[in-house]
């Protein structure tokens, strides 16, 4: 005899709008929303409190925990199909409480559905009536504020549900031969995103439940590539792309931006809101585009390196970490350093974030890595803020690289490394915005060759320097404003020039001030 479990009710998932496609033979997408329009049109809701979430996640939230919940869309007249949707609890009201998907949806309390339950499991049911009646359950960890993926395929008399591409569940049922997909809660909130209902039958990769990543979104649009060594082709890489031609994904647990950044392959993903991740740093691999969701999506606790193990190795691995970029970030409280990249690691665009309140280095360059442009980023609260090359006797490692430009920078009252360079040539750096760095600019020093041209310096003692510490340097400054309480540079020797290597173009210095004050860190660019 089935037993009754509690009613479930409908929550809607999404992230693009609404799109509709003719069925064709074979697997095929019927419909998928992603919300990404920021509206619901096309559903029908019965209980609850839905909506699309305007606070830059885009997601299709149901916020009433005081009954049942649905919400669904498509055709009365679809058969065989699956749906699949990415669900995260948010509160549950009371025990063995759920959401999830549904299909063959006839009307609000005719469907079969698929579901988390905060009894520990997952639940594939019917409901033809005021009550579900449970055909089919799986253990599984279930807790609030985690994503998971419910697949559920109905083909015939023959129901199976998948949890994260793992299939967990399967029956046999004939009440219910065609209707609508959606999504339902039972006296829980939660939220929903990349709602897809497809033909055919479903493809989930094998292996264990967790972690998986949230489903696939529409790519980012890079917009316009970077300026200075990030652009340039070398080393068998062709300018900067980071994941352009994979897929895009959105995250917001650190479980999540944790297995996206470790995931092999071209990947685009979309922090929404402040993570805290555990500390100190996590590796970030090959062509990946980490970029914040609105201006005030970021990470907290912990930092990112960008480079294989540390070793003594004088030249660039075959494996070596390269195409990451990095924009649209707020980075505090970091007990290690914010962003490292180390280990030859190459062509590394970091822009438009805002770094603050670290331990070590805000941006750390170092051990034979190049090929980075560093820009229009807000850097503050912090003492040690950036270094290009980590120490003096690393010159076997370094010569001939750390080439690095830095542009459109705010130096906003840290006092030293702004950068200090070690055995880098050329570092460019050029239109920044420095204002009371009371020790030192940029310290260009160990033989390295630094260009600093068309920067604003604003009661900056020493803007620049070939004899700050250490073993010498060599520097060219030229076409720089100094005012306020500015010194005069400290500059000798002979540089390579960047324009060598690319184009660009210097702005005059009197306006950078306001520039950069008005364009460096987050929520400058639209993602």
């Amino acid at each position: 005899m089935r037993r009754v479990a509690h009613t479930i009710a409908l929550a809607a998932v999404a992230t693009v709008a609404l799109v509709y496609a003719a069925p064709a033979a074979g697997a095929a997408a019927l419909l998928t929303d992603t919300f990404e329009d920021g509206n619901s049109n096309g559903w029908s809701k019965s209980g609850g409190s839905w909506s699309v979430v305007s606070d830059g996640s885009l997601v299709y939230r149901q916020t009433g925990t005081g009954a049942d919940a649905r919400t669904y869309t498509g055709t009365a007249s679809w058969t065989d199909y699956s749906v699949r949707a990415r669900v995260k609890p948010t509160g549950f009201n009371g025990a063995g409480r759920t959401a999830g998907v549904t299909a063959r949806v006839q009307s609000g309390s005719a469907y079969y559905g698929l579901a988390v339950s905060n009894a520990g499991r997952v639940e594939l049911f019917e409901r033809s009536g005021d009550a579900p009646v449970v055909l089919a359950s799986a253990s599984a960890s279930v807790s609030t504020g985690t994503w998971y993926t419910l697949t559920l395929e109905v083909t015939g008399s023959t129901l199976r549900g998948y949890l994260n591409g793992v299939p967990v569940v399967t029956a046999t049922d004939g009440t219910l031969t065609a209707g609508r997909a959606g999504l339902a809660t039972s006296y829980a909130s939660a939220s929903f995103d990349d709602f897809e209902v497809s033909t055919g039958p479903v493809v989930e990769p094998t292996g264990t439940v967790t972690p998986t990543l949230p489903p696939t979104e529409p790519p980012i649009d890079p917009g316009a590539p970077p300026i200075g060594f990030a652009s340039v082709n070398a080393l068998g890489q062709n300018g900067t792309t980071g994941g352009a031609g994979g897929p895009t994904v959105t995250v917001d647990t650190a479980a999540g931006f944790l297995a996206a950044i470790a995931t092999a392959g071209p990947l685009n993903i979309r922090v929404s809101g402040v993570l805290t991740l555990p500390g100190p740093m996590h590796d970030v691999t090959s062509d990946k585009t980490i970029v914040g969701v609105g201006a005030a999506s970021g990470l907290t606790g912990g930092g990112l390196n960008i480079g294989l193990p540390v070793s003594s190795a004088t030249s660039p691995p075959a494996d070596a970490v390269h195409n990451v970029i990095i924009r649209n970030l707020t980075f505090t409280g970091t007990p290690d350093d914010a962003i490292n990249v180390q280990m030859f690691t190459h062509h590394v665009w970091i822009d438009h974030n805002d770094l603050s309140d670290g331990y070590d280095g805000l941006i750390d360059i170092k051990r034979g890595s190049s090929y980075v442009t560093v820009s229009w980023n807000h850097v503050h609260d912090h003492t040690k803020n950036m270094l290009l090359g980590h120490d003096d006797s690393n010159g076997a490692q370094d010569t001939g690289h750390l080439k690095v430009t830095y542009h459109h920078n705010w130096f906003d009252r840290t006092p030293q490394r702004n950068p200090r360079v070690r055995f880098g040539e050329p570092v460019h750096v050029f239109n920044n915005y420095f204002v009371y760095n009371t020790d030192v600019g940029v310290a260009c020093q160990a033989n390295a060759g630094c260009v600093v041209e068309g920067n604003y310096f604003e009661d900056v003692e020493e803007p620049v320097s070939n004899s700050y510490a250490g073993p010498g340097g060599r520097c060219v400054a030229r076409n720089n404003v100094f005012a306020g309480e500015s010194g005069a540079p400290d500059c000798s020797g002979t540089v390579q020039e960047p324009s060598a290597y690319y184009g660009y173009t210097v702005a005059d210095p009197d306006g950078v001030k306001a520039a950069v004050m008005s364009g460096a860190g987050p929520g400058k660019i639209n993602f």
